[in-house]
Order: structure tokens, then sequence, then C-alpha cells
């Protein structure tokens, strides 16, 4: 039996590779099914192939038919729904620039487009996926401001959204461009299918900028997104305090999509950071290639997940999907909703709320508990009213 030796690992602490050690930098295993040290055997490969196949098809599809709709349907394009935007394409841009080498690679057991290749899909990766998660902080902290600081819902008015937009690219570039300049590189990683910034290097400037990569791109966004939506909860809960129960099935319908958002987030990517911190500071050889598949395979998966989150759990959204798969019109309460709607200083919406749920007496008994709240409250200088709209 003929075995290639593997070059390069998480576990390795060589500095640097070269296009020939690229050749060879995954194990061929024979049809015995051996396993190379510290590598995949023939099945890891195809197994992992499976998950990134699905991966790119289902990311591709969610993506594409986001972006489709966003396309079709006008009343959609609002500058919060922008950001949305945003996500999607950098989420596709993955689909599209990085999955389908890794997944090729997996299928032959080595990577396949040399050293050149490796660093566009090191760079490309880390790109896309911090810009998905500036923004998806972004997206927060802009609810956030909706919520709670909004006077009034301005649509017409984009300038803050481009900013954040472009604002989340050029973050994203500020940080990844850097290994190319010679602090940290970007290599081959895990089983050597994939390739990214080399976490298991342990030069002062690679220490350096692991460090500031899980502070900066992935603890901050983290942070930022917490303390947007509890203080969204927060407002939520005090409307909830008029003891009505459509205000109290609204908080926990809130609540369980607040937890849900940052619960993907989590599991998405900082297993992806966890790994990269302990192959960065941990001994020699505790990340193995086996090991740091699975937060790899995690991370991608967000690509598939943030669509559905983010835009099929949202009924705004989401009336204008079913339309389009039903080849319809643009439903007529999005339409509606276009319309700016006056608010107080501590006035906003979220947009996973369905006040067309309600019935007209609910919405009546609803409309003058927020008066008498705004009247009591207004006394001591503090207002009060959460819209609720889709």
């Amino acid at each position: 039996m003929v075995v290639h030796t593997r070059g390069c690992n998480l576990s390795t602490t060589d500095s640097s590779f070269s296009s020939s050690s690229l050749g060879t930098d995954a194990a061929l295993l024979d049809t015995q099914e051996s396993q190379s040290p510290g590598g995949l055997s023939r099945t890891g490969h195809t197994v992992v192939a499976v998950f990134l196949g699905f991966i790119l098809v289902a990311g591709i599809v969610n993506n594409l038919l986001a972006l489709l709709v966003f396309a079709k349907f006008r009343s959609l394009w609002t500058p919060i729904n922008l950001i949305l935007l945003n996500i999607s394409v950098s989420d596709i841009l993955v689909c599209v620039f990085g999955t389908p080498f890794s997944f090729a690679a997996s299928l032959q057991g080595r990577w396949l487009i040399g050293e050149h290749g490796c660093k566009w899909y090191g760079f490309a990766n880390s790109l896309f996926g911090i810009v998905s998660l500036v923004s998806l902080s972004l997206l927060s902290y802009e609810r956030h401001n909706t919520v709670l600081h909004s006077s009034q819902v301005d649509i017409s008015d984009f300038r803050k959204a481009w900013l954040c937009v472009g604002g989340s690219w050029f973050y994203s570039l500020l940080w990844t461009v850097p290994p190319f300049l010679g602090w940290s590189s970007y290599g081959p990683e895990g089983p050597g299918t994939t390739c990214s910034v080399q976490w298991h290097l342990r030069s002062p400037t690679s220490v350096s900028y692991v460090l500031c990569l899980f502070i900066f791109c992935l603890l901050l966004p983290l942070l930022l997104m917490v303390y947007s939506y509890a203080r969204i909860l927060v407002a939520i809960r005090r409307v909830g305090k008029i003891n009505l129960l459509a205000a109290q099935r609204r908080e926990q319908h809130i609540l369980l999509m607040v937890l849900f958002m940052v619960s993907c987030y989590m599991l998405c990517w900082m297993p992806y950071g966890i790994m990269a911190l302990m192959a960065t500071f941990g001994r020699l050889g505790l990340v193995t290639p086996v090991a740091s598949v699975v937060p790899s395979i995690l991370a991608k998966f967000s690509t598939v997940i943030n669509p559905i989150i983010y835009m099929f759990f949202n009924n705004q959204f989401y009336r204008c999907f079913v339309a389009f798969v039903k080849c319809g019109e643009e439903p007529q309460c999005v339409q509606e909703e276009k319309q700016p709607t006056p608010r107080t200083p501590f006035s906003g919406h979220f947009p996973f709320d369905r006040q067309d749920s309600l019935s007209p007496s609910q919405r009546q008994i609803l409309s003058s508990s927020r008066n008498s709240a705004l009247w009591s409250r207004h006394r001591d200088h503090h207002t009060l009213v959460v819209h609720y709209t889709p």
C-alpha cells in the first residue's frame, strides 16, 4: 500500500509551506481505510464531503430565494432589511467562492488548488464570514434603536443603512488583509482539505492576531447582540405589565426568538473561536485535525441557518415569500406597513410581532391601555409606547 504523509495540521509547529508540500498535504488511504497519523480516514473525508455538499446546496438555495424575494417585492426595501440583504449576500458569496473548494478537496482527500488557492480560500472565507458576523450585530443594534430611540421610522432614508453595510465590509477588510502583510498568515488547517488563518503558529505576531480576531470579530459582535436584544426584551416586558394576554404572548414570542438567534450564533461560531484559541495557546497537539473538522463545519452551517432565522421567521418577509411561491401579488398588509408610524422617544417596532393576529376587541383594549399607560407615565416625564408590527 502507498501512504502519503500529511505535512500540516493544527498540531504542527511548522510556520510555512511550499507549493510542493501542498501537493502532498492530505493523506490518501488504501482500500482497507487505514488512517494516517493525525489525519482522516477515507470514510472520514467522505462524511465531511457529505456535510459540505449539503451546506453548499442548502446555503445557495436559501440565500438565493431570499435575494429573489427581496428583488420582487419593493415593500421589503427598507433600511433595516438592507442589512438583512447584506447578510444574505455575504453568505451566498461564501457558498460560491469558498465551500465548493473544500467540498472538492474532501471528495479527493487532499487540497486541490495549490498555495495561492489556499490563501484565497482562507481570505475569502474570513472576509465574508466577518461581514456576516458584524452585520448580525449591527442588525440587532438597529432594532434596538428602532424600538427605544426612534421618533419615527423613515423607510426612505437609507443613508445609515448603507453606512452600516459599507462599514461591515471595511471592518472585515481591516482584519482579513493583515495576514497578507505579515501579521499572521493563511494556510492549510485541519485535515488539509480547508485553509484558514494559521492558528497553530506560536510566533508573537500570529498569537496577537488570533487574540485580536477573537475579541474584535467574534466576542464584541456577540456582546452587542446580547446587549441590544436584552434592552428590547426589557422594553417589551414593561409593556407586558399592562396585563394583556396578547402583550404577554408577544413577550414570550420575542424571548424565544432572541434566545434562538443568540444560541445559533454561539453554536455556529463559538466552537470555531474556542478551537482557534486552544490551538494557539494550548499544548502542542491538543487540537487534532479530526477535532478541528466539526467547528469548521458548524461555522459554514451559519450560511444555511441565517436566512431561515432572520428572514423566513420574519412575518413581513414570510408573507412575501408565500406570495412569491404562489406567484401572487404583493400582500396588501405588507404594503400598508410601508407607511411611516409616528413614535415617541421610547417607541419602536420589532419585526417578529403579529398585531394582525389580534381580534378587533383586543386591538381596541390594547389601544386604550396604551393611552392610559402613556397618560399615567407622562406626569413623571416617562413615556413608553411600543408599537407592534410584523
